[in-house]
C-alpha cells in the first residue's frame, strides 16, 4: 500500500548554519513503527536528491514516537550566506511530508494506515 507521510506524521524544521533539522512525529504512537522502518537516512537523502550536498543523520526518539534528521549541506551556506528563498529551512519539513512510502498491505491493515496516492 502506498502511504503518504503527510497522513501519518507531523513535521517541523529549522536550521543551524548550513544544516536543516527536521523533526518527524507519528500522528499515532503505533504508526512510529512505519516511520522507524521506512523513513531511513538513505530514503530521505534520495527524496531530497541534489538539494542537499552533505550526509543525512537520523536520530530515533521512540519515547516521543519521533525521528529527527539533520540534512547537512541543505541550506546553501545558511541564512546569512544563501540567496535561497528558504535559507533557514522552514519548509524542509513540508517537503519531507510529500514522501510516499510503500508499506506491505498486511502491516498497513494491522496499523490501520490511511491509504495515500
Amino acid at each position: 500500500m502506498r502511504v503518504r507521510l503527510l497522513d501519518i506524521a507531523h513535521a517541523r524544521s529549522g536550521d543551524k548554519g548550513d544544516t536543516a533539522n527536521v523533526g518527524l512525529l507519528a500522528r499515532r504512537p503505533e504508526w512510529y513503527e512505519v516511520l522507524e522502518r521506512y523513513v531511513t537516512r538513505d530514503r530521505v537523502a534520495a527524496h531530497f536528491g541534489d538539494l542537499i550536498t552533505g550526509p543525512v543523520e537520523r536520530f530515533e526518539l521512540p519515547n516521543l514516537a519521533a525521528l529527527n534528521f539533520l540534512l547537512h549541506g541543505a541550506l546553501d551556506g545558511g541564512g546569512t550566506l544563501s540567496l535561497k528563498t528558504d535559507a533557514q529551512g522552514k519548509v524542509v519539513s513540508t517537503a519531507l511530508l510529500r514522501m510516499v512510502l510503500d508499506v506491505p498491505d498486511e502491516l498497513a491493515r494491522r496499523l490501520r494506515l490511511p491509504e495515500g496516492s
